[in-house]
């Protein structure tokens, strides 16, 4: 196992996975609000209304990584985990 650098982002893509990329770089205004370009709603099929989730990585007590996943996805991702343990634990 390759021992990871103390600087090395808590999030910081593995080498061959080719899924993780800088689309654009975003300014985040006074009242913190930031605008996702056009382009990265489109690709991502992000329309007015959506909702999404704000997932966070923490390194060392503060936040390192952020990630914004359509809520309708997170929803199945988080059953999909879950929905076996939790009938397992029912079950007994």
């Amino acid at each position: 196992m390759v021992k990871k650098d103390e600087n090395e982002s808590c999030c910081a893509p593995v080498i061959g996975t080719g899924c993780c990329k800088v689309e654009s770089l975003i300014s985040v205004d006074d009242r913190g609000q930031m605008v996702l370009p056009k382009e990265i709603r489109d690709k991502a099929k992000i329309r007015a209304g959506d909702k999404l989730a704000v997932i966070s990585w923490e390194k060392a007590g503060e936040v390192c990584c952020i990630s914004l996943i359509k809520a309708e996805d997170f929803e199945v991702m988080v059953k999909g985990l879950l929905g076996p343990m939790m009938k397992e634990i029912i079950g007994k």
